[in-house]
């Protein structure tokens, strides 16, 4: 019979060095490794549905035309483009 929050077992594999990371930091804050790595999931999957919202979102707006696309290279020289600018304005120090 499983006690607390967990209904099943998962295994993972870490390397030595992630290992020895999640070891030393559970040491520092007094908590368990496992406590530490499923704050750490559960924050990656918060995360990533905030980028995969954002990602719909804009979608949505492109598909819809209230966004225009930008293709990659023009994005590029336009950013380039920005930072000699900024670059040009700033003293010489």
């Amino acid at each position: 019979m499983n006690v607390g929050p967990y209904t099943s077992g998962m295994e993972f594999h870490l390397t030595t060095e992630t290992e020895a990371k999640l070891q030393e930091l559970a040491a520092e804050t007094g908590r368990a490794p496992n406590e530490l790595l499923e704050d750490a999931i559960a924050g990656y999957f918060k995360e990533l549905a905030q980028v995969r919202g954002a990602l719909d979102s804009r979608y949505d707006e492109i598909k819809s035309g209230k966004v225009e696309p930008v293709e990659g290279e023009t994005f590029f020289e336009n950013l380039r483009r920005q930072e000699e600018e900024l670059s040009r304005r700033r003293p010489n120090r």
